[in-house]
């Protein structure tokens, strides 16, 4: 028996007799993130960094977290990746890996000189091609597509 993710009282916008996945909003979604990333991948690629480095680079640089399992949890990423893109910006120079003095089995980060230069850059790169993105938006329907897709964060 296939587990269903949907509850049963759930309404069921897509059933096995009418879904068809490029019209679905999953492929919406990914198709929207994958343009995004692109493009921020492209604009980054001047200061070394991709979309994927830029969150966590941001995330360090706003003191929001500064372990690896803190990150992995605020940007939804496994451990194995986050120690993958983790192992890149330390070998880039951006961050440094220690051993928390406390407790051996955390791990705590800190961006170097070089990561707080790009950390700073950041704003001037990604918010313009974000907001080229949105232009056609009026401010409330940005809202209500924020609000929208919170509530797939919640679900």
């Amino acid at each position: 028996m296939v587990r269903s993710w949907v509850g049963e009282s759930a309404v069921k916008h897509y059933t096995k007799e009418t879904f068809n996945p490029t019209e679905s909003v999953y492929f919406a979604i990914d198709r929207v993130r994958n343009r995004l990333l692109s493009q921020i991948d492209t604009a980054l690629r001047g200061l070394g960094v991709t979309s994927r480095q830029m969150g966590i680079l941001h995330l360090l640089g706003r003191g929001v977290a500064d372990t690896p399992f803190e990150l992995a949890r605020r940007l939804d990423m496994d451990t194995s990746a986050m120690t993958r893109v983790l192992d890149r910006l330390e070998t880039g120079g951006l961050l440094i890996r220690s051993r928390n003095t406390d407790d051996r089995r955390i791990v705590n980060l800190v961006l170097t000189k070089k990561g707080e230069e790009v950390v700073a850059r950041i704003p001037e790169i990604a918010p313009a091609i974000l907001s080229a993105q949105v232009k056609e938006f009026t401010e409330s329907e940005l809202n209500e597509l924020r609000r929208l897709l919170g509530k797939f964060l919640v679900a």
